[in-house]
């Protein structure tokens, strides 16, 4: 169960990592272990919770000084050392003069999307079809609401919706379900707002409207 706070339920995640880099704080690991050791065992802890649920971005903020200070750290228990570049920095590409680490938050964000993606593109698994009947039985993912007294695991998927609207796209096939206004049909992914002047006067037609059905062009009169 999630409570109020949120920082102490998942707070076995910081101690995880904790725990990872003291078993490793006594042995001679050079630049290249430590690089090894923080993207294929540290942040890689997460993974799991993060793709279910939104952390708090404070626990994050922690779990990723841990791991600055172990990246610098020279000493053996005490990892102090001087930090001579930010960890912003280090989250760039290599090709960039980072180090490639994973940004934590935009990687919460990226595996919430991924589960909203699944009820789009997996409307008939089980946890599609489950989550479709408590938050948006009459709807899809992209239109639907928080709702009364959502769960938490809704809530942080909710939270990540702007990265799947920002990226998805209608393939158009017959055009019968997809709204001519405020959806991203067009080549470039844009949409035709509902804003529009005179959009009341088909605000409830569909492409296939304005296509030559026989053939799947488009009907250039009734679009003009």
């Amino acid at each position: 169960m999630i409570g109020r706070d949120r920082k102490a339920t998942f707070a076995y995640i910081k101690d995880r990592v904790w725990q990872k880099i003291n078993s490793w704080s006594g042995k001679c690991l050079s630049k290249t272990g430590r690089e090894v050791m923080i993207k294929s065992v540290l942040q890689a802890i997460p993974t799991y919770v993060m793709s279910i649920f939104q952390l708090p971005s404070t626990l994050i903020d922690s779990i990723e000084k841990m791991i600055n200070s172990f990246w610098w750290g020279h000493g053996k228990m005490t990892h102090r050392g001087i930090h001579w570049m930010n960890w912003e920095k280090l989250l760039a590409p290599k090709i960039h003069g980072g180090m490639g680490f994973k940004d934590l938050s935009a990687f919460n964000l990226a595996m919430l999307g991924k589960q909203g993606w699944k009820f789009i593109t997996e409307p008939n698994s089980l946890v599609a079809r489950i989550f479709k009947a408590r938050y948006f039985p009459s709807g899809s993912y992209l239109t639907a609401t928080v709702g009364h007294n959502p769960s938490y695991v809704w809530r942080s998927i909710m939270c990540a919706r702007f990265i799947v609207r920002g990226g998805v796209r209608w393939t158009i096939d017959s055009g019968a379900s997809i709204s001519i206004f405020n959806e991203p049909w067009l080549s470039n992914g844009e949409f035709i707002s509902s804003d529009t002047p005179g959009a009341h006067f088909i605000h409830n037609f569909t492409i296939n409207s304005l296509m030559n059905l026989y053939d799947k062009s488009w009907n250039e009169q009734v679009v003009r």
